[in-house]
């Protein structure tokens, strides 16, 4: 099977991005011909198509009368339509397998797959159909579903993106734009939702019923190779993006005034701030990757997930069990779905200092022997969920009924 897979960037800037590559590569070791499609820039991995990706744009860095200038290709990009129809005649797919692609590829590809009757499918990985701003998050931070019904200019009242009025004014329009010109989903044959929680929200907010839709969580990419440690470690462990919706200011002050070891790896808006807040039982370690982070990782007691937004399925939880790490995570989106309390882990009331201040402790006090059972409850769970040949098959599945219809 030819299958194109596309993303607004072919590097791994985050954890879809990690998911667009591993499905790439769990494809290609069950015998499919894969292609990718993505945006062009200085990070930009090489590809032997990459000729015919579309330049990308970054759009935060723009002054605000360029970005009022770069505004239609923000909502439709010419050049993506453009290039990817060329590129189609080229490779000929049997499927296109759609990641992200607001506000960089645009729903211009959608239509140029759709002119070629490729069958679309598209795993949803954060709110961008519903929520101008993808977080469920106004400018302050809070929880915030005022757009529902199209009421989209609560973005840039709130000023949802970044505090900034322009970007969460540039956001609005192009929810208008796909609200009243560009339905999605009239583009689309199958959607994916990584938790049962996002697909709920987007049936909240008015998620054609005609529209097929299946959860397929993510996956573990070669899972055997993944050797789990059982042993608990000497300190606590967060590694992400470091940003505002990720909850680690709460995560801080958890733990500041203690004798809680904490390691914290990853880059963001906030490393900085978080930098100079590092004390002697909070280690901030900048971005980490490959055999390095799957040490600390391997080496932690627990992984804390502080989320305080609408978290899907996240690839740090995912792959804390593969190694056998319990997780301590925020009760909020889908995140208590992967977590058993006192099974795999526990949950604590997002943004609540205390609460999650006191899941630390009841970790922290954890004998031996219980620690190790929950260390082998989260490795077994990830071999149940996590699983590349459940995946696979699902995916597959998926595939073959478009192809077939």
């Amino acid at each position: 099977m030819k299958i194109l897979l596309i993303n607004n960037q072919h590097y791994r800037k985050g954890g879809a991005h990690t998911v667009y590559f591993n499905t790439g590569e769990l494809l290609e070791q069950h015998g499919h011909e894969i292609y990718y499609f993505a945006m062009k820039d200085e990070h930009t991995l090489p590809y032997e198509y990459d000729e015919f990706f579309p330049k990308a744009i970054d759009y935060r860095e723009l002054s605000f009368l360029q970005k009022t200038r770069a505004t239609k290709s923000f909502i439709y990009n010419k050049e993506a339509y453009k290039k990817l129809n060329e590129y189609i005649k080229l490779i000929k797919p049997d499927v296109a397998h759609v990641h992200l692609f607001m506000g960089g590829l645009t729903i211009s590809i959608l239509e140029a797959l759709k002119e070629n009757n490729i069958p679309v499918v598209h795993t949803v990985h954060d709110y961008r159909l519903i929520c101008p701003a993808y977080l469920f998050l106004n400018g302050e931070n809070e929880i915030c579903e005022r757009c529902k019904k199209g009421k989209f200019y609560w973005c840039l009242v709130n000023k949802c993106s970044e505090r900034s009025f322009s970007q969460s004014g540039i956001l609005a329009l192009d929810a208008y734009y796909r609200e009243w010109y560009k339905k999605p989903y009239n583009l689309m044959d199958s959607l994916i939702f990584v938790s049962n929680f996002a697909m709920q929200k987007h049936q909240e907010f008015e998620l054609p019923k005609d529209v097929n839709c299946s959860v397929l969580y993510n996956f573990i990419l070669n899972l055997q190779t993944y050797v789990p440690n059982h042993q608990r470690g000497k300190y606590f462990l967060y590694f992400g993006r470091l940003s505002r919706e990720k909850g680690i200011l709460t995560l801080i002050e958890s733990v500041r005034i203690s004798d809680i070891k904490l390691k914290i790896v990853g880059t963001g808006p906030l490393f900085e701030q978080i930098k100079r807040i590092e004390t002697t039982n909070i280690q901030v370690l900048g971005f980490k990757q490959g055999d390095e982070l799957n040490q600390i990782i391997r080496n932690a007691s627990f992984i804390v997930i502080p989320s305080e937004w609408y978290e899907n399925n996240p690839m740090s939880l995912i792959e804390a069990y593969a190694f056998g790490k319990p997780v301590i995570g925020a009760d909020i989106g889908g995140i208590p779905e992967i977590i058993i309390p006192n099974e795999t882990g526990f949950l604590f009331e997002a943004k609540n200092v205390n609460d999650l201040k006191e899941k630390i402790q009841i970790a922290q006090n954890l004998t031996n022997k219980e620690y190790e059972y929950m260390s082998k409850n989260a490795r077994k769970f990830a071999e149940t969920h996590f699983n590349p040949k459940n995946h696979i098959t699902a995916l597959i599945n998926i595939y073959n009924k478009l192809i077939n219809e």
